[in-house]
């Protein structure tokens, strides 16, 4: 079975969209639409903003989580464990 010619390798690595929007700010949108109430229409908004931000300084989610742990872990990196003891 042949493969359509606008489907290549190289598009495995594209940001999944719904439409316009990100794959991942679709989540909460289906669930504004399974519990139609203004906390989730004002979370599914709030989502979708925080998304388009990402998307709008490069970051795609998994990268921004990367970003994210290796800010808050600092620059300090110890070579022990904080519970290793010296034995005297």
């Amino acid at each position: 079975m042949r493969h359509p010619d606008t489907a290549h390798w190289r598009d495995s690595a594209r940001t999944p969209m719904f439409f316009v929007i990100d794959a991942y700010s679709a989540i909460p949108l289906f669930v504004f639409l399974l519990h139609i109430r203004l906390w989730t229409f004002i979370l599914a908004c709030s989502v979708c903003a925080f998304f388009m931000l990402l998307k709008r300084f490069g970051f795609s989610m998994p990268v921004f989580i990367r970003w994210f742990r290796s800010f808050f872990a600092g620059n300090h990196r110890s070579s022990r464990s904080w519970s290793y003891t010296e034995k005297k």
